[in-house]
């Protein structure tokens, strides 16, 4: 089995353990044996990871991610795409959304880490339950870092 954020995808190389959490049998249909049991998981599931594929991109019809489809075809434009088929276009927005939503997540973490360490060491501070957090390029710039992304604040010396 081969995990993802989305769930867990069949992979045929993944061997006869993995194999049967995934077929949604107990005994894999009967069959008694190592190989045999593998050959019945195997032979059964090869439709399913094609039916899953299937499921997943009609559903891409029918959602909505945050980023519009417009937004998305115009930089995959830019970048030199051109995808006629909008739920490759829904895809690569999920997919962007994906990531954007981690590096804000990390800069939330870093920005709570950053809150406690401010107020533990200050008497009486402000519990952590009326606190609303503020996204700033303080907690943003570390987070942006551990993707591989280094962003500097401008020089304003000329």
């Amino acid at each position: 089995m081969v995990g993802s954020n989305f769930g867990i995808i069949y992979h045929p190389s993944a061997g006869g353990s993995s194999g049967q959490a995934n077929s949604g049998g107990g005994g894999g249909g009967g069959a008694s044996g190592g190989s045999s049991n593998f050959n019945a998981i195997a032979g059964g599931d090869r439709t399913a990871p094609a039916s899953h594929l299937s499921d997943f991109m009609l559903q891409l019809e029918d959602y909505t991610p945050l980023l519009p489809d417009a937004v998305t075809s115009h930089y995959l434009n830019m970048g030199g795409f051109h995808a006629d088929d909008k739920r490759i276009v829904r895809l690569i927005s999920i997919a962007t959304q994906k990531f954007m939503s981690d590096i804000i997540d990390d800069a939330l973490q870093h920005s709570k880490a950053r809150t406690h360490m401010q107020n533990a060491s200050a008497p009486g501070g402000s519990k952590a339950k009326d606190r609303k957090f503020t996204l700033t390029m303080e907690d943003l710039q570390p987070a942006l870092a551990d993707y591989g992304i280094n962003v500097r604040k401008m020089d304003y010396s000329q």
